[in-house]
């Protein structure tokens, strides 16, 4: 008998009237502005615009719902398209199925094409947003649990998953809670990023490729641990490979951008360095002209003392004296 275990909800949607509300949804909004906000921080400290990071998330963000649904999709075609399932169920986004790794790609080009649009280097941008993307994953795992879906094994430990559902051939039960080892994991990566991109000034896209290695790391082990329906290749399940892949690509690309392009951006939008610059010298210009107004309303030079000579004059002619 179970001392203890993490209940699941029993139901995943509430509704306010006619309207539902979904806590696979929410998570993924909150995770959302989590992310811009701050990537928003991260972006200005850098010497970017406030709002830069919203302008282009418009972009990243759509491209990586359908980039993230298409790589669920795809993988799990049999869930949509096997005999006895609906079709239109792979368009039924709030019921669960996002894949990471095509809402990182597809995303990517979205935020490709707004960075260009806005005339910013894109490794630069997802330096600033690395970090939010981690955290916005560790809020989204949680949309998991509201569903009751991608457990591990069954375990009596106190910490266990409680699953009541029987649907989709789920066995009510005890079970690791994966979505958990999750979301914590996430955490630590995002504190990773922060940590070392401060430490070592990370720049063109090397803060990025950290979190991408981190995130590997931990999500081979934890997708080793689920056991819910997935594709085998030698003895692995697909998203281990994935794992594995990303995790080479991730590791390479730090080690030649360390080494062709080391240091970081010294400029990451020009046009926020040109504003800065506008207000520096707009703040010159006022302090000179008040230098002139008090001028004018004394009848002297601001550079003369009270007895209206000029003091290098009198430090000249004193060493003339002596």
């Amino acid at each position: 008998m179970e001392l203890a275990f993490i209940p699941s909800p029993s139901r995943g949607v509430l509704y306010l009237g006619p309207i539902p509300l979904r806590g696979y949804a929410f998570c993924i909004i909150i995770g959302v502005f989590v992310a811009v906000w701050l990537g928003n921080k991260r972006w200005i400290a850098r010497g970017g615009r406030a709002g830069t990071v919203a302008d282009i998330a418009v972009w990243a963000v759509p491209f990586g719902l359908v980039g993230g649904r298409l790589y669920h999709v795809i993988t799990d075609y049999e869930l949509y398209f096997s005999e006895g399932r609906d079709w239109v169920d792979a368009f039924k986004i709030w019921e669960g199925g996002l894949g990471i790794w095509g809402a990182i790609a597809l995303g990517a080009v979205g935020a490709w094409i707004g960075c260009r649009r806005r005339g910013i280097p894109l490794p630069a941008y997802a330096d600033a947003i690395a970090p939010g993307i981690a955290f916005a994953q560790a809020i989204g795992r949680w949309g998991n649990w509201f569903n009751q879906e991608l457990y591990g094994k069954p375990t009596d430990l106190p910490w266990a998953l409680e699953i009541t559902s029987s649907a989709d051939g789920r066995v009510p039960g005890t079970y690791h809670p994966t979505f958990l080892y999750e979301s914590l994991w996430c955490i630590g990566v995002a504190f990773l990023v922060i940590w070392a991109d401060r430490r070592f000034r990370l720049g063109h896209g090397r803060a990025f490729a950290l979190y991408v290695a981190a995130y590997c790391t931990g999500r081979a082990w934890i997708e080793y641990m689920r056991v819910d329906d997935a594709h085998h290749i030698l003895g692995l399940r697909l998203n281990v490979w994935t794992a594995i892949l990303v995790f080479l690509l991730a590791v390479t690309y730090l080690v030649l951008s360390s080494k062709k392009r080391p240091g970081r951006e010294d400029v990451v939008e020009p046009g926020a360095a040109a504003s800065g610059e506008d207000a520096d010298s707009d703040e010159k210009s006022g302090d000179a002209g008040e230098d002139d107004e008090i001028a004018d309303e004394s009848g002297t030079d601001p550079a003369k003392n009270e007895s209206g000579t000029d003091p290098a004059k009198n430090e000249a002619g004193s060493g003339k004296k002596t």
